[in-house]
């Protein structure tokens, strides 16, 4: 009955090793994959979201922006003629 318990004791070892070793390859694993990417985004010179979306709403300031000194050019004109 001891040598039956000591067999289990040695597998439930055995197991919580191999579940420690296979989270230490997950954990490898996860960093390298962000190693990896952030090695490709540095590479193609990618822009961040947030100056990408301050580039984006200075543009449509600038449109609507032209599209009233558009407007106010035009009825400049017709008051001139």
């Amino acid at each position: 009955m001891q040598n039956k318990e000591k067999i289990l004791d040695n597998v439930a070892q055995l197991a919580g090793g191999t579940v420690s070793v296979l989270t230490g390859v997950s954990q490898n694993i996860r960093e390298e994959i962000k190693s990896r990417v952030t090695e490709i985004v540095d590479r193609l010179d990618l822009v961040p979201r947030e100056d990408l979306e301050r580039v984006e709403a200075l543009l449509h300031k600038t449109l609507k922006d032209q599209e009233e000194l558009k407007s106010r050019v035009e009825k400049l004109e017709k008051k001139k003629k």
